[in-house]
């Protein structure tokens, strides 16, 4: 029993003595001075044109700690008087103390948080130093007013190219890559799709084409020689069954297309000939757009254009009828693409003479102007 006793006193002491070595080891962490930011500018006015150029320069030092530790360092974003909430953040390095954001990047920030374009918005500006992923410090807060713009959607969304032997009646040139007719992809997610303007398929090269990717040869497919929709690296060239206007997807990943005649036209009870038949698009090589130059409108009728003489393919406002402004571009959506609700169609305000101008280079922004002559 003495032992016993004696072996459990020993276990107690040793215990003790392990915890007041181990408080010893303990080191309590002080932030010793906070973080700073500053900024150059108190508002900035983004521009699309220089945007690869920087727009806000920052200027920071590190808050410092005791003992000496490493963090990680984001400059994060909000509107005014949101706490922070929602936020878009920057990574910064800790040894860099400056740094500059270009045009473009503030663009997106702004884009992140939802800022409509062409407004100015009062943007508060902090730096995080976060030692892990709950404990961070924070410097003084900044305020900037930003004014984003509309990004062109040639520049922020994916694309591949269709090089051909049409190419260069369509305005671009034949069996260029860097200069042919784009698909893009909307939702950034492999699948492109858009349209090409065949003007000719009489001779044995006419209305050929296949499909590259950055502008260039390296990495082309072409059908995979079944002509069943299959693509494979370097494959054939894909000859288009008859002139006009052809709507065209690609799935890039699984190897995939399809293509569509769609030749569209204006119909409606806007129109002189009402329901009952389309007034054609001509394709003009010199604009790369689908024009009518001249057809008289009413403003108590609604009209819509339509592929093909037929319902299956329409260009249609997103929703609800649409009252167009004259000489002014509109974004434009069709129906089988899913951006459409309803069934709604377009108007003008004044009876007239009108130009109508289709732009279907881009996919991801189909563009109408209905001008009044």
């Amino acid at each position: 029993m003495k032992n016993i006793l004696r072996i459990f006193l020993i276990g107690i002491v040793s215990y003790l003595i392990v915890s007041c070595r181990e408080e010893d080891d303990k080191v309590t962490l002080n932030n010793t001075s906070a973080g700073s930011l500053a900024v150059n500018k108190t508002s900035v006015i983004l521009n699309e044109i220089i945007a690869d150029q920087p727009a806000l320069t920052f200027t920071y030092t590190n808050p410092t700690f005791n003992p000496n530790i490493t963090f990680a360092n984001t400059v994060e974003f909000a509107v005014q008087g949101t706490n922070f909430s929602p936020v878009a953040s920057q990574t910064v390095s800790m040894d860099q103390k400056t740094f500059s954001l270009t045009h473009l990047q503030l663009n997106t920030i702004l884009a992140t948080l939802n800022i409509a374009p062409n407004v100015a918005k009062p943007i508060e500006i902090r730096l995080k130093s976060s030692l892990n992923t709950t404990t961070s410090y924070y410097s003084n807060i900044i305020l900037v007013n930003i004014t984003g713009y509309m990004p062109n959607p040639d520049l922020i969304y994916p694309k591949i190219n269709v090089p051909g032997s049409y190419a260069g009646a369509a305005g671009y040139a034949n069996w260029t890559p860097g200069s042919s007719p784009n698909l893009f992809s909307p939702e950034k997610n492999d699948k492109y799709r858009g349209f090409i303007w065949i003007n000719t398929v009489t001779g044995t090269e006419d209305g050929k084409y296949k499909f590259a990717i950055n502008q260039d040869w390296p990495g082309n497919k072409g059908d995979d020689g079944t002509l069943t929709g299959k693509l494979k690296a370097d494959g054939d060239n894909i000859k288009a069954p008859a002139a006009g206007t052809y709507y065209i997807n690609v799935n890039w990943a699984l190897n995939t297309y399809s293509s569509v005649i769609a030749n569209f036209g204006v119909i409606g009870d806007a129109t002189p000939t009402g329901w009952s038949s389309d007034t054609d698009f001509v394709y003009n090589p010199s604009t790369k757009t689908y024009v009518i130059n001249s057809i008289p409108l009413t403003s108590s009728g609604v009209f819509k254009f339509r592929a093909n003489d037929d319902w299956a393919m329409k260009f249609q406002p997103a929703n609800g009828d649409q009252t167009l402004t004259s000489g002014t571009g509109v974004q434009s959506y069709m129906s089988t693409e899913g951006t459409v609700t309803g069934d709604p169609g377009y108007k003008v305000s004044q009876a007239g003479n009108y130009k109508i101008e289709l732009d279907l280079h881009n996919s991801a922004y189909y563009k109408l102007t209905v001008t009044k002559l």
